[in-house]
């Protein structure tokens, strides 16, 4: 199986045009010649355990005001998509307590996934502690099931 990379995002990315200073963004890699739109087919497939983490924090933020939509698509969605180009694809949202995007660009061989988070307040910052350990599992899977299709 194919090893997933901790690695940053490449520099051609128009995420990065988002990025300041203090921001969340993370990037892994996996070699695979997949276009971005199938690697996201596959990687944002949830998983099982994956899917009732997301129902658990949708159950704990709600009272909160924060989205908690899961259509896939139509102003529902969890991942809405910002971006479609042949070599990239961006999904994502903003919310009251931080704006959040993936990216999924292929370069070089390479699926890259980096996401990023701007911290709007202290709930965001809270937040974002709490879900990063999550989040890196998920990613994680995510990219293994990439690499294995590819």
């Amino acid at each position: 199986m194919a090893q997933v990379q901790h690695t940053p995002l490449p520099a051609t990315s128009r995420l990065w045009s988002k990025v300041l200073p203090g921001d969340f963004i993370d990037g892994y890699a996996v070699k695979s010649a997949l276009s971005p739109r199938e690697a996201a087919n596959i990687g944002l497939t949830m998983p099982g355990w994956a899917d009732a983490l997301l129902n658990l924090r949708n159950r704990i933020v709600k009272p909160l005001g924060l989205k908690t939509e899961t259509a896939d698509s139509g102003e529902g969605a969890i991942f809405p998509v910002e971006y479609e180009g042949q070599d990239e694809l961006i999904l994502g949202t903003d919310d009251r307590h931080l704006n959040f995007r993936i990216c999924i660009r292929q370069e070089a061989g390479h699926i890259h996934m980096a996401t990023w988070v701007h911290r709007n307040n202290a709930l965001g910052r809270a937040y974002l502690m709490i879900v990063k350990p999550f989040h890196v599992l998920i990613v994680r899977d995510a990219m293994r099931r990439i690499a294995r299709a590819a």
